[in-house]
């Protein structure tokens, strides 16, 4: 079955006032709860100055690699063929990639303890900028589950959802 055509526009985001950057305003409002948009903005913005305190480089530019480190190439997607189930892996193309990457930094600075957001989401921006971290780790096993799967890419062509 042919899937239907979006019956709205896409609302574009415009970029944020501080950086003029639409893809940090696109993490500002997935940092986003309840609606609260400068408090999200507040803390994007002081973990980007507790960045720029301690490693005396470009918040932006330490964002934008952080994000490209902990996109993923490969992902499993659940198909049902014949009855079974597979994951298989498939590859991840650009809107879906950074998206990813941001969700997974924003949930690793979540499941820190102890440390105000802005300080949590600085230190997970940095190891993901150096390639550690928990968002790394999430994309190594999201890497890995596709590699183990590896058998069942044949299916990958069969019936797109």
């Amino acid at each position: 079955m042919p899937r239907k055509a979006r019956s709205y526009k896409r609302h574009p985001v415009s970029a944020d006032y501080k950086f003029n950057s639409v893809k940090i305003a696109k993490f500002i409002n997935y940092i986003m709860e309840r609606g609260k948009k400068t408090v999200a903005a507040k803390v994007v913005y002081s973990a980007f100055d507790i960045i720029e305190k301690q490693s005396k480089a470009d918040p932006k530019v330490v964002f934008e690699q952080a994000v490209r480190n902990v996109s993923p190439i490969l992902e499993v997607k659940g198909r049902r063929i014949g009855g079974a189930n597979y994951q298989v892996p498939m590859e991840v193309m650009e809107p879906r990639k950074t998206t990813l990457g941001m969700k997974w930094i924003i949930d690793a600075a979540r499941s820190k303890k102890g440390k105000p957001m802005g300080q949590k989401l600085a230190d997970e921006l940095m190891e993901a900028y150096n390639k550690t971290g928990a968002a790394i780790k999430k994309r190594e096993d999201v890497h890995r589950m596709a590699e183990a799967n590896k058998a069942f890419a044949h299916f990958a062509r069969f019936q797109r959802r």
